[in-house]
């Protein structure tokens, strides 16, 4: 009953509680990207243009072989079986 009548002090501090979280997990984020931007500045010239940050995009260089033509087609038939035999996609080996 004492709930009831303090139902409004009992709403402002869940209230104050969730914006004091909100306030520390916001600084708490600022602090772990200042110190990933300190990390980043340390890296070698070469590794920093591939790491994102909020006003460049990272760059991400793939180093294979093409597939040859025979290649490609096997690869094709094999999805096209395991597709027909209903295999999820995680359990393709």
């Amino acid at each position: 009953m004492n709930v009831l009548k303090n139902f409004e002090a009992v709403f402002v501090a869940a209230v104050g509680v969730a914006a004091c979280t909100a306030h520390f997990a916001q600084y708490a984020d600022a602090s772990a990207n200042a110190a990933a931007a300190t990390a980043t500045n340390t890296m070698s010239a070469a590794n920093q243009r591939s790491v994102a940050t909020p006003s460049r995009m990272a760059i991400v260089a793939v180093a294979g072989k093409r597939m040859s033509a025979i290649e490609k087609q096997r690869a094709l038939e094999d999805e096209r079986r395991l597709a027909k035999s209903g295999a999820a996609a995680g359990n393709r080996s």
